[in-house]
């Protein structure tokens, strides 16, 4: 069978896939994608970030109606849940954007297989489906292939009872007791959603504090709002099995009784999806987790054979593996591509959101770098007063002899847009004076982070 040739294969159509193919069509190269899945945009677009965002706004409406509406002078009464049609609306999302892809696929020219993709050799590939097997090559192969969801021992899945965020994101009823194993992003993301539906929740962790890794600030600020909100938290909790037993799960913890409840989330990190793909067998370096190992061009230890996105090191985010697949692509055409990683931002779209970029204050700390420290509050800001948004506040750091801004980071209303400004000021090289000293319209939540950019000299007008 003599292989079907291309300028670059791209392996994955997820957001780094995908547009790292787009971007590699548009610079003149003759460009082949593989996804195994029928639909395109990988897990974020199918069964994650999407769903996940659409089921969480239908459900914070759900929650302004019952119980919120009241307090700007609309009576609402006899709401109901109608959660068959909210789940139709969330799969009528992503249905509307996998077929967008779609679309930018063939006005680029991308040439789409459909099957499961493995090495053979450094340039070629064998890609199964149902339809039989096919060969392709390629002088160049980009492994953009995501993560998928880890477990911890003891837990048994059966896709239904006890399962990841796929399946949390299609529960045929609410959960009277939702237990969800893990206080990451997912986690207390579905958490929220399936909570204003009317679910108990109960968060399980292992660490003493959620969202490990993020500024203490915000997790301690997070923690004290979700726990006002309803969601219960067990901190310091080893979680040691998991299985359905009759209509329920019975879940273990270690020292402390079993916990009886309805369904059980799975939120324990994720993991690089390698599996089947021949990395061995043509000798890709890997490290103890399974990442795949790449120089600054994201090239492998073999030569013509990159990685991005999650099977690469670095943060699991879509917008990561986007811009390193658009980096990635301009160096192999142009020779120049460059990621700031400093400059990439996180969001957990919970009510109210979380949003940081750059270095946390514990990480400026450790690392001793001298720094100046601005705050201020939503509660201050007349916008946030007049939409009833008052929860959270902005910490801007500075570096305390050069002034240039460190970290942003952000709970509250629009968390997610308002960390773009701070994103872009950060990429320019800007100081907390030119944060401060930019004129931001009134009134706007954006005028928060011009107030605690104002705050790291000691000169806030609100506050």
């Amino acid at each position: 069978m003599s292989a079907q040739s291309f300028d670059l294969i791209v392996i994955g159509a997820g957001p780094g896939g995908y547009v790292a193919a787009i971007r590699a069509a548009q610079l003149g190269l003759n460009v082949a994608c593989i996804e195994k899945e029928p639909e395109l945009g990988g897990t974020c677009l199918r069964v994650g970030c999407i769903p996940s965002k659409a089921l969480l706004v239908s459900s914070e409406r759900f929650e302004e109606a019952r119980s919120h509406l009241a307090t700007h002078g609309i009576e609402v009464e006899g709401v109901k849940l109608n959660l068959d049609k909210m789940l139709a609306r969330k799969d009528k999302v992503v249905k509307a954007l996998t077929g967008g892809i779609k679309m930018l696929f063939k006005k680029n020219k991308v040439t789409r297989f459909e099957g499961h993709a493995s090495f053979v050799s450094a340039t070629e590939l064998k890609v199964t489906s149902s339809k039989g097997e096919e060969q392709l090559s390629a002088p160049k192969i980009l492994i953009a292939t995501g993560s998928v969801p880890a477990n911890l021992p003891g837990i048994e899945w059966d896709g239904d009872r006890i399962g990841g965020s796929t399946e949390a994101l299609a529960y045929p009823e609410v959960p009277e007791h939702l237990i969800v194993i893990g206080a990451g992003v997912i986690g207390l993301e579905l958490g929220s959603v399936w909570r204003r539906l009317g679910a108990k929740v109960t968060v399980l962790e292992y660490m003493d504090t959620a969202m490990p890794g993020m500024d203490a600030d915000l997790s301690a600020e997070a923690v004290k709002i979700f726990k006002k909100q309803g969601v219960e938290f067990r901190f310091g909790t080893k979680v040691t099995g998991a299985r359905v037993e009759g209509e329920g799960c019975v879940v273990e913890c270690e020292g402390s009784e079993p916990i009886r409840c309805d369904r059980v989330l799975v939120s324990v990190g994720r993991k690089p999806n390698t599996e089947g793909l021949g990395l061995e067998a043509i000798g890709v370096e890997l490290d103890r987790r399974g990442v795949v190992q790449v120089d600054e061009h994201f090239e492998t230890n073999i030569k013509g054979v990159f990685a991005i996105g999650d099977v690469a090191p670095g943060p699991m985010l879509a917008h990561k593996a986007e811009e390193e697949g658009i980096a990635c692509v301009e160096h192999m055409v142009t020779g120049y591509g460059h990621i700031n990683y400093n400059t990439i931002p996180s969001v957990v779209y919970t009510h109210p959101e979380i949003a940081s970029v750059g270095q946390s204050e514990q990480a400026l700390k450790e690392s001793g770098v001298p720094y100046k420290l601005g705050q201020f509050p939503y509660i201050a800001n007349g916008r946030a007063r007049a939409i009833g948004a008052t929860d959270g506040f902005v910490k801007v750091l500075a570096h305390a002899e050069t002034d240039r801004v460190l970290g942003v980071h952000i709970i509250g209303s629009n968390a997610g847009d308002l960390i773009a400004e701070a994103a872009v000021s950060m990429e320019f090289g800007a100081s907390s004076e030119d944060v401060a000293r930019s004129c931001h319209a009134h009134p706007t939540l954006a005028e928060i982070l011009k107030e605690a950019a104002l705050a790291v000299d000691g000169r806030a007008i609100h506050f």
